[in-house]
């Protein structure tokens, strides 16, 4: 009996280690995804508690935690410098590049997945290498070209030039889409006396919505954050807010609080429409990914 007693005792005392090293694995986990968390919004508190301080606190040293939160900054920078304008230039820059984008994108996207013509792979090599320039080589040039057409400072050249980097990401992201939805929807369509445009609009459009919405995310978010084009080719008129957010750093005093001010205004619409459309987001990433 006492050999049947220690032959049964010995599994729980063996699981003991392994249980141990266990939750000792799951601390290790929990530790570094907070972290994780951390490093990641640290900085978001740290933009907006700044926003929050007179220039005197937030040039303190060590920094000040605790401390009397003004609005002044946000004050100043929406009434007095002009930055609710530029917040609406980039709206107006993002939301027209987005929508011109997504309008010639996916007829784009869908004859690359559904037709076979010649030059298809040169077009698409030229799709994707296009988004890969850097747009320092390209800034010279086009302001050049923008100056001598006499576009400077307008909203028009803004939008065109985003689109050029915008659209290869909407028929990347749009073709793969198109690519994962049967073909038979198409011929039994064919069948019902459905033409090519009637097809594309009504069978294969509204199942590739995911990743419609996935590349409208991505080119909103691109041509509200681009700084380097908005830099060099606005001066007053079309300035869009990252350039505002640049321009008060001239001089020797940096007005910290209306730096951080005008960043906070900048993320808060981005962080907005991403929770919005986050379930489509990740529904569009992941769609066609397993089959």
């Amino acid at each position: 009996m006492s050999v049947e007693t220690a032959t049964g005792a010995a599994p729980a005392v063996a699981s003991a280690p392994a249980a141990a090293k266990r939750e000792r694995g799951l601390w290790v986990q929990i530790l570094l995804i907070a972290l994780v968390i951390l490093f990641c919004i640290f900085p978001f508190y740290w933009m907006v508690t700044t926003s929050l301080k007179t220039q005197v606190i937030a040039l303190q040293s060590p920094p000040v935690w605790i401390f009397d939160a003004t609005t002044a900054n946000y004050t100043e920078v929406l009434f007095d410098d002009g930055v609710g304008a530029t917040l609406i230039n980039s709206l107006i820059v993002a939301v027209s590049t987005t929508i011109l984008a997504i309008g010639l994108g996916c007829p784009a996207a869908y004859a690359l997945a559904r037709f076979e013509f010649r030059g298809k792979k040169d077009l698409w090599f030229w799709f994707i290498t296009n988004r890969m320039v850097s747009p320092v080589v390209l800034a010279l040039p086009f302001f050049l070209i923008v100056r001598m057409l006499g576009l400077l400072d307008t909203h028009i050249v803004l939008i065109l030039i985003y689109l050029t980097f915008n659209l290869p990401i909407v028929i990347w992201i749009c073709t793969d889409q198109f690519r994962s939805i049967p073909r038979d929807l198409d011929e039994a369509a064919i069948l019902e006396g459905a033409s090519q445009w009637r097809i594309f609009r009504s069978v294969c459009l509204p199942l590739a919505m995911p990743g419609v919405a996935v590349s409208a995310i991505f080119s909103f978010i691109f041509s509200w954050n681009e700084l380097m084009f908005a830099l060099v080719l606005t001066r007053t008129y079309a300035k869009t807010a990252p350039a505002m957010a640049v321009s008060f750093m001239e001089g020797y005093n940096l007005p910290y609080g209306k730096i951080m001010a005008t960043s906070t205004l900048i993320v808060i619409p981005v962080i907005i429409f991403a929770l919005i459309a986050s379930k489509q987001l990740v529904r569009g990433l992941t769609m066609g990914a397993v089959k």
